[in-house]
């Protein structure tokens, strides 16, 4: 019984991933760099997608290799935007447009981590409570910054527009 409740909420943990994944990619739309932007969270997106429709798939050679070449790339990407940050950072990193770059990247690569560790063994106990927390920070981080208009005020004009 516990299996299949933990089953469930790990698929629907990868479902709501897989919707904020295809969320952050729609809201790229007036990015300067949107296409970047939008190949970031799609590719994340459909690879959570089917893990929402079929956990095991984490044992497949190229699901694992596509997840691993994308998260080798947003790691490269965290690092890139870390180094910006630490050299022209004017304060809290999320007015910084790199530092809300720079979180996409860690959510993207912290959640494909857990996708991939999940082929060896069912998420359960911590791992699993870890994948509830880390579903739910986005979307509760954006309607944190939908609320907080302080916060959008510095945003540049093709951020305020989206939301």
């Amino acid at each position: 019984m516990a299996v299949a409740v933990a089953g469930r909420l790990w698929r629907l943990c990868n479902l709501l991933m897989a919707a904020f994944f295809g969320l952050a990619a729609a809201v790229q739309v007036n990015d300067p760099d949107a296409g970047l932007w939008t190949v970031v969270y799609l590719v994340p997106a459909a690879l959570t997608l089917l893990v929402s429709i079929n956990p095991s798939i984490t044992d497949n050679g190229i699901w694992r290799s596509l997840c691993d070449l994308h998260s080798a790339g947003c790691i490269v990407g965290i690092i890139a935007l870390a180094c910006t940050l630490f050299a022209y950072a004017q304060g809290n990193i999320l007015h910084e447009e790199e530092g809300r770059e720079l979180f996409g990247l860690v959510i993207i690569t912290i959640w494909m981590s857990l996708c991939r560790s999940s082929a060896k063994s069912p998420l359960g106990g911590v791992r699993l409570i870890a994948a509830i927390l880390v579903a739910l920070f986005p979307f509760v981080s954006w309607l944190y910054i939908y609320v907080n208009k302080e916060m959008r005020a510095s945003w540049p004009t093709h951020c305020k527009t989206v939301i």
